[in-house]
């Protein structure tokens, strides 16, 4: 086959799959704004069923980005969110002569030399890419993430798709400014197609969990990683969720280890994991018992600026002392806009909601008596009825991950059913926080790890 007709099959396939993930969101879409319209409630399960089904068939970022929504409270009605939630990492994998071409692709002719051994099934097939078991010739265990072809395209298909859906939701629903969280999910979604910034990403977590026994992060093999092969070390572990019926010790100690994994890299170095999904970390034995997390993958990593940090905190403390200029210094860093005293009041909502487990000073659950499944659901539920009458406001780009990274945690703290003193591991985090030491630990790092 020749190159042009290489190049028309691609473009076929790209224009093939646009107009299938355009229908199916399209034609929900159209069916959500018809019935606002007639004055019947788009929370109808048919429909959200339906967009699920749509999208569960397609690899690509369209699955991860229906994922991403699912867990941003309040961005899809419930009945979407929740079917969405549905949607689980395991698209259909590449075949074995496909993976033959694509790592021939990566490596060269003779790929397979490089390694001991290399399985051709995956051991998990997710939305950008698949994951498979090597050897390296020294013995060591491997994890080669390969990513399907095409994607730099079908990301851009699928974002426009998604600039559709949040522009006919901010038409419907103007309470809720849904632009900046769109901005910051397409930054997001691109960044994770950059295998080598993500091998960036895990040295740079190397370096800021090295202190952190209870949490693991995989070594990067550079000779065997390319823009589109990442190959890291293979981390031995069974999924937490194994672990949701064990002793209160054991869920404790792997609930610290979680939320030592996303805040001691946040409160140090302002630096967050943008996506605590039940896939991306596991659980390592250590002396016959459960000793921590594997956290095993890095495309989604929110870097921030130390005034954001700074912002955390400040908010932090200005609940926790009555502080009301402190709480509107804070949203006004973060980059909310235009507010006044009745926004605010609905802005702290959420906030107390958000930081109520760190304010409290006991062991507790991070949400008593609140399930899963309707973890902030309350609370968002009534920060949106105020805005519809108070509102719009606009959610700053940089706030979208780390209220997700919030959510997503505590959702985790909820099956485990962990009960500890989260204020005392947030104040162990920040003992010793200012800006300006943030600032400089953050570039040092980032430095080191060749980010910047």
């Amino acid at each position: 086959m020749s190159t042009d007709d290489r190049e028309a099959n691609r473009l076929s396939a790209r224009v093939s799959r646009y107009a299938k993930v355009g229908a199916n969101v399209g034609g929900v879409a159209a069916r959500m704004a018809g019935a606002r319209l007639m004055g019947v409630d788009i929370g109808d399960r048919s429909n959200a069923e339906t967009l699920r089904r749509a999208l569960g068939g397609l690899k690509g970022p369209i699955m991860k980005v229906a994922q991403l929504l699912a867990t941003i409270p309040d961005v899809l009605p419930p009945e979407y969110a929740e079917e969405l939630a549905k949607l689980q990492s395991e698209a259909p994998p590449m075949g074995a002569a496909f993976v033959k071409r694509r790592m021939q692709a990566e490596l060269g002719p003779d790929w397979q030399k490089r390694f001991a051994s290399f399985d051709l099934h995956p051991s998990a097939a997710a939305s950008l890419g698949q994951v498979h078991r090597a050897a390296a010739h020294d013995g060591t265990a491997l994890a080669c993430k390969l990513q399907y072809p095409d994607m730099q395209s079908a990301v851009e298909a699928d974002l426009r798709q998604l600039d559709l859906l949040f522009a006919v939701h901010r038409r419907m629903d103007p309470a809720i400014d849904t632009r900046e969280i769109a901005k910051e999910i397409g930054a997001r979604v691109r960044e994770e197609l950059d295998y080598r910034r993500e091998a960036k990403h895990a040295a740079l977590y190397s370096a800021m969990l090295a202190a952190t026994p209870r949490v693991r992060v995989p070594a990067v093999h550079p000779e065997l990683s390319t823009d589109r092969l990442l190959t890291l070390s293979w981390l031995e572990g069974k999924k937490i969720l194994t672990y949701k019926d064990a002793d209160a010790e054991t869920r404790n100690r792997l609930a610290t280890a979680m939320f030592e994994a996303w805040w001691l890299p946040f409160s140090r170095f302002g630096v967050i994991h943008g996506d605590p999904h039940l896939g991306n970390y596991t659980v390592f034995a250590d002396e016959g018992r459960a000793g921590g997390i594997n956290l095993l993958d890095y495309g989604c990593i929110r870097i921030f600026p130390k005034s954001f940090v700074g912002g955390v905190v400040d908010l932090y403390r200005g609940l926790l002392e009555g502080d009301a200029e402190r709480v509107v210094h804070a949203y006004e860093v973060w980059g909310f806009r235009g507010l006044n005293r009745e926004l605010i009041d609905v802005l702290n909502i959420w906030a107390r909601f958000i930081y109520g487990p760190l304010l409290d000073d006991r062991v507790r659950t991070i949400a008593d008596g609140v399930s899963p499944g309707e973890y902030g659901r309350r609370e968002a539920f009534t920060v949106h009825k105020a805005l519809k009458e108070k509102g719009p406001v606009t959610v700053p780009q940089e706030f979208v991950f780390m209220d997700r990274a919030a959510i997503g945690l505590g959702g985790v703290f909820l099956h485990l059913r962990a009960e500890l003193n989260f204020h005392r591991l947030f104040e162990d985090a920040m003992a010793d926080f200012s800006v300006e030491t943030v600032g400089a630990r953050q570039a040092d790092a980032l430095k080191a790890a060749g980010l910047r």
